[in-house]
């Protein structure tokens, strides 16, 4: 934002100008003050108060929860009703879900009887279920309907709906038959019974389906709104792509948290705490590090091996993040694969295919660098024993430890989507940490193969 505006409305602020500040806050794009409200969290209340109604929910519904939460407590009574009662469905179950009991009880009061039924409704399913992020704001119509009667009910009642770009057909009991979009009602015969227009090519969303397949569905099929229905197919509501957009950024931010191997984050980083900050991570860290001491317990069983061969016990670390960035590569990869859609648990057998080709070119490749410079060390400094050897030691561990890595990293993410578990939780740190002890074992047993009768 442009630091004039924000000059502008601090001097409006200090000569209390209310007037002034109400007409310059309207002309504002809802964005730049949301923006403005970044820049002087101190008087979010004030901008939200001053604005008109109308526009202080839009504001409102694009900050993000602490912010929300900061304005709910200190605004004024009338204000926090009428943004209440004026806020979308999906955005208030939304606000509802994400603050603590007594705090929804005394909104909820605040609703017209219907609303809160409804309210209520929607908090009654699960809390990452396509149910949450419904709004029962849409325009349906009988197959019978002509086109004329059809646009005389949009006109009565699509200002009330959260989208008219799609509207709903239905039957007498209100089983979802196909849905229209407004262009095609437009240009048809005013006569034209609305079933003829429909081409039975329905998508719609499952109420109870989890909201990453809602993501997945708007990905694949290019639209604005989806339906949103029971095991009997009843249209319950409609989900909106500006909802979609904002849970799939959420659910990105959560995956990456998780890669990262900490706890996702619940509001953004300045704003934690720092204790909270520490129990996200304390966790994984504890783990990670009861998982690292499994590599002193494997070193400690081949202590005879490295006193013998001093020269081992340098390339380990060499070994150990080769298997571990092959490892986090992979599991990076198919993460995000399966975030996309382009992987199924169906396709293990094809990911495993192309990880034990991708390894064994992979690990080849630095086995060849790797004895390379072994053998150029012995040109330059002529202090290896058996240089061939060692690099031949080095080189087959790195073709084991990188092929080991990257089926590690490709199947775990499969694995624990199978187990019902977010793939996500198989952080980098993870499965660097489990390569790293299965990596001594390999390097050690190819010493074993290769120097044994001759430096053990």
């Amino acid at each position: 934002m442009e630091e004039m505006i924000v000059e502008d409305i601090v001097k409006l602020l200090e000569q209390e100008n209310d007037a002034q500040l109400k007409i310059y806050l309207d002309d504002l794009n809802i964005s730049d003050v949301e923006h403005l409200i970044d820049e002087l969290p101190q008087y979010a209340v004030k901008f939200i108060d001053t604005l008109s109604a109308k526009r202080a929910v839009n504001v409102f519904r694009i900050l993000d929860f602490p912010t929300q939460e900061k304005i709910i407590k200190k605004l004024s009574g009338n204000k926090l009703a009428e943004l209440i009662n004026l806020l979308p469905p999906d955005d208030r179950t939304s606000l509802f879900s994400e603050l603590k009991g007594d705090a929804v009880a005394k909104l909820i009061v605040l609703l017209p009887a219907k609303d809160r039924v409804e309210a209520l409704s929607l908090l009654g399913y699960e809390e990452d279920s396509v149910g949450r992020l419904m709004t029962p704001d849409y325009v349906a119509v009988k197959k019978d309907w002509t086109v004329n009667r059809v646009l005389s009910h949009i006109r009565r009642y699509g200002k009330n709906s959260e989208t008219i770009d799609v509207i709903y057909v239905i039957d007498k009991d209100g089983v979802l038959l196909d849905d229209i979009r407004i262009r095609e009602i437009l240009l048809a015969d005013p006569e034209a019974k609305i079933g003829d227009l429909t081409d039975r090519r329905l998508i719609a969303l499952k109420v109870n389906d989890h909201q990453e397949e809602a993501i997945n569905t708007f990905r694949m099929n290019n639209r604005v709104a989806l339906p949103v229905v029971d095991d009997n197919n009843i249209l319950l509501g409609i989900v909106t792509v500006d909802d979609i957009l904002w849970i799939a950024n959420e659910e990105y931010a959560e995956d990456i948290h998780k890669i990262g191997g900490t706890q996702a984050l619940d509001e953004p980083y300045l704003d934690v705490p720092v204790f909270e900050l520490y129990q996200k991570r304390i966790v994984w860290l504890i783990v990670l590090f009861f998982g690292e001491l499994l590599t002193i317990f494997a070193m400690s069983n081949f202590e005879d091996q490295i006193k013998k061969v001093v020269i081992l016990a340098t390339f380990i670390p060499l070994i150990i993040s080769s298997g571990g960035n092959s490892g986090s590569q992979a599991a990076t990869l198919i993460i995000q694969a399966m975030a996309m859609g382009e992987v199924t648990i169906k396709d293990w057998w094809r990911v495993m295919r192309r990880e034990i080709v991708s390894g064994i070119f992979l690990g080849t490749t630095l086995c060849i660098l790797s004895f390379c410079v072994i053998l150029g060390w012995q040109l330059i400094s002529g202090s290896l024993a058996q240089p061939a050897l060692i690099g031949l030691v080095v080189g087959c561990s790195l073709i084991g430890v990188v092929l080991w890595g990257t089926l590690m990293g490709s199947m775990l993410p499969l694995l624990l989507k199978k187990l019902g578990a977010d793939p996500a939780v198989s952080s980098t740190p993870f499965v660097a940490t489990l390569v790293d002890v299965t990596g001594l074992l390999i390097y050690f047993t190819m010493a074993m193969l290769f120097l044994k009768g001759v430096l053990l």
